[in-house]
């Protein structure tokens, strides 16, 4: 697994982007001790600079999520605005 891969000691984050159109991505995130999870809010901005770095889409981008849509807008001043919903999906206690 490449989490795991010899090249990266310290384990990695991996982001997987398919890009659906110059205003859509579709991501999917594996963090490293943690697994797939249902988002990551700078791996969304990272993965949209990047492809708007190769030209595949616009500064405004949609990026779909297993936890659902953020919508990252890269602006002129290079700031990312990050837009989105939130949803409790875990409640517990730490015993210590």
């Amino acid at each position: 697994m490449i989490e795991n891969h010899p090249l990266f000691p310290q384990r990695i984050n991996v982001e997987f982007i398919e890009v659906l159109s110059e205003t859509e991505i579709r991501m999917r995130v594996w963090e490293r001790g943690a697994g797939e999870t249902m988002a990551c809010g700078t791996g969304a901005s990272a993965a949209a600079v990047a492809v708007g770095l190769k030209g595949k889409t616009g500064r405004k981008v949609t990026v779909h999520l297993l936890g659902g849509d953020l919508f990252i807008e890269w602006a002129g001043d290079n700031h990312i605005y990050m837009t989105g919903p939130t949803a409790r999906v875990f409640e517990g206690f730490f015993d210590y």
